[in-house]
C-alpha cells in the first residue's frame, strides 16, 4: 500500500511539474472538455477520423521517402525496391495508397454530414471556407502523389492532367510549363511534384487544420439539426469520454480495414514510364473518373467550358453557400430543394464514374488494351527486382535533334499551342492523335500549311482545331513538323 501511495504521489508530482512548465492541464481541458449540444453522436466522428488519416499518411509517407529518389531514371527503381525488396515495403506502400482513397471517402462523408445537418449555418462561414480549402488541398495531395511511382499509369494520367492546365485562358501554357518544369515530363516534373507532395502541401494543410480546429472551437459544435445555429438550447455533453471513445472506435476500425486491404489487395506497380508508347490508355484513380468522363462531353473549343468555367463557378457557389443560404433552418426535411440538389450532384458524379467504366468495357479496342496493360503490370509484379535493368531503362527519349533556328521557333509554337496534348512530345503520337514524324512530316510545306489552317473533316472529327497563329509562326511550325524523324 505504501509503495502504491509513493508511486501515485510520484506520478502526480511529475504531472504537476510538467503542468507548471507547459500548461498541460489547461491544454487537456481545452481539448477534452468541449461542450457538444445534444451529446455525443456517431455522426460527429468524421473530423477526428480525417485527422487520424492525415497523421497515418504522414507517417507512412515519411518511411516511403527514406528510400525514394525523385528523378526520372531512379524513381521507378526505388519504388520497385520498396515493393519487392524492403521488408513490409509493399504493405507500407499499400497502406499509403489505400489511405489516400480513404481520405477522399471520409471527406465526402464529412461534407455530406455537414451539409445535411446544416452545420455551416450561423456564424460558421469562415469555418466552412477553411473546410472547403482542406478538401481541395487533399485532392491536390492525391494528384501530386500519383506521379511519383513513375510507372506507365502514373506518367500518362499526369500527362493528361497537366495538359488540362493549358486550357486555362491567357496563362494556360505558362501554368503547364510551371507544373512540368518545362515543356516535357521528366526529372524536373518529378522533383516539383515531390516537393509539393512532401513539403509544400502538407505544411499548408497543417496550417489549415490548425485554423479549422480553432474556428470550430470558436463557433462551437453545431449539434443536431434541430438545434438553433446561433443560440443553442439543448443540454450539452463534454467531448470526453463518450465522443472520444466513439472517435477512437472508428479510427480502430479504419486501421483494421486499411490493414486488411493492404494485406489481401496490395497496390501494384506497373512497368516504368515509356513516353514513346502511343498505345497506352491512361485512366485516373476512381475519385477522378467522374471528372474524366465529364470532360468527354466538352470537346474542341468547348474544352475550356468543361475544364475551367463550370468547375470554377461550382467552386465559387460551394464556397459561397453559407452566404447564399442565410436561413437558420437546419433540418434536412425542411430544406428539400437544397438537399435534392446536393444528392443530384452526388448521384451525377457517381453515374459519370460508372459510365466511364462501362464505356471502357463496351469498347473492344480499349478493353483489349486495358487487359494488355493489366497483364503487363501483373508480369512486372511477378518478376524479381532488377536494379540494373530498371536503372538503365530511360524514362524519356534520349535523342536530341539539332534544329535550325526556324524549326526551333516552330518547336516553341508547337508547345505553346499544346499540340503535344494530342500528338505527344516531339510528335511521337498518343492514343488521341497520330504521330507527326514519318509520313506526315514528308508532306510538302504547302500541304502541311493548308491542313493546319483548314483541317479535313476527318481531322475535325478527331477534335483537330485550325491553328490560329501568324503566318510567320505557322511557317516555323511547319518547319518543325518536317524536321521530325
Amino acid at each position: 500500500m505504501a509503495d502504491a501511495r509513493n508511486s501515485e504521489s510520484l506520478g502526480k508530482r511529475c504531472y504537476n511539474w510538467l503542468d507548471q512548465r507547459t500548461g498541460l492541464g489547461s491544454l487537456m481541458h481545452e481539448a477534452l472538455d468541449e461542450p457538444i449540444p445534444g451529446g455525443a453522436r456517431w455522426a460527429y466522428v468524421f473530423g477526428s477520423v480525417l485527422l487520424f488519416l492525415f497523421i497515418s499518411q504522414t507517417v507512412t509517407g515519411i518511411f516511403l521517402a527514406l528510400y525514394y529518389v525523385p528523378t526520372a531514371d531512379h524513381a521507378h527503381t526505388t519504388v520497385a525496391y520498396i515493393v519487392k525488396e524492403v521488408t513490409g515495403g509493399s504493405f507500407l506502400r499499400s497502406l499509403h495508397a489505400w489511405g489516400s482513397s480513404a481520405v477522399v471517402i471520409v471527406l465526402i462523408l464529412h461534407l455530406t454530414q455537414t451539409f445535411l445537418y446544416g452545420a455551416y449555418k450561423g456564424r460558421r462561414e469562415v469555418l466552412w471556407i477553411s473546410g472547403c480549402a482542406l478538401f481541395g488541398l487533399m485532392l491536390a495531395m492525391a494528384f501530386t502523389g500519383y506521379l511519383l511511382p513513375w510507372d506507365q499509369k502514373a506518367y500518362f494520367a499526369t500527362t493528361v492532367g497537366t495538359n488540362m492546365a493549358s486550357e486555362v485562358p491567357w496563362i494556360g501554357s505558362m501554368l503547364k510549363r510551371f507544373m512540368r518544369g518545362g515543356n516535357e515530363m521528366g526529372t524536373l516534373t518529378l522533383s516539383r511534384f515531390f516537393v509539393a507532395h512532401v513539403f509544400i502541401l502538407p505544411a499548408i494543410i497543417l496550417g489549415f487544420i490548425a485554423s479549422h480546429v480553432y474556428l470550430f472551437r470558436k463557433a462551437g459544435a453545431a449539434g443536431p439539426p434541430s438545434e438553433h445555429p446561433i443560440e443553442p438550447k439543448l443540454p450539452t455533453e463534454r467531448f470526453y469520454p463518450k465522443q472520444v471513445l466513439m472517435d477512437t472506435a472508428v479510427a480502430l476500425i479504419m486501421i483494421c480495414v486499411l490493414g486488411l486491404l493492404s494485406h489481401f489487395y496490395p497496390t501494384e506497380l506497373g512497368p516504368q514510364a515509356n513516353p514513346a508508347d502511343t498505345q497506352y490508355v491512361p485512366r485516373p484513380e476512381w475519385y477522378y473518373l467522374p471528372i474524366f468522363q465529364w470532360l468527354k462531353y466538352f470537346k474542341g473549343p468547348l474544352a475550356v467550358v468543361g475544364i475551367v468555367v463550370i468547375p470554377a463557378l461550382t467552386a465559387v457557389l460551394i464556397l459561397a453557400l453559407p452566404f447564399i443560404d442565410r436561413r437558420l433552418e437546419r433540418r434536412p426535411w425542411k430544406r428539400p430543394i437544397a438537399v435534392g440538389i446536393y444528392f443530384a450532384i452526388l448521384g451525377t458524379l457517381i453515374t459519370f464514374g460508372l459510365l466511364s467504366k462501362r464505356e471502357d468495357r463496351l469498347d473492344p479496342a480499349i478493353a483489349k488494351q486495358v487487359a494488355k496493360q493489366n497483364e503487363e503490370t501483373e508480369q512486372f509484379m511477378r518478376a524479381p527486382f532488377e536494379p540494373e535493368a530498371a536503372a538503365s531503362s530511360l524514362s524519356a527519349p534520349a535523342v536530341v535533334v539539332a534544329l535550325d533556328p526556324v524549326a526551333a521557333a516552330g518547336k516553341k509554337v508547337y508547345d505553346a499551342e499544346s499540340c503535344d496534348a494530342c500528338h505527344g512530345e516531339n510528335g511521337v503520337g498518343t492514343n488521341v492523335g497520330p504521330k507527326l514524324a514519318g509520313a506526315t512530316a514528308q508532306k510538302s510545306a504547302e500541304e502541311l500549311t493548308k491542313l493546319l489552317r483548314h483541317p479535313t473533316e476527318k481531322m475535325l472529327a478527331g477534335e483537330m482545331k485550325a491553328v490560329n497563329v501568324s503566318d510567320e509562326e505557322l511557317k516555323a511550325l511547319v518547319a518543325y513538323i518536317k524536321s521530325l524523324k
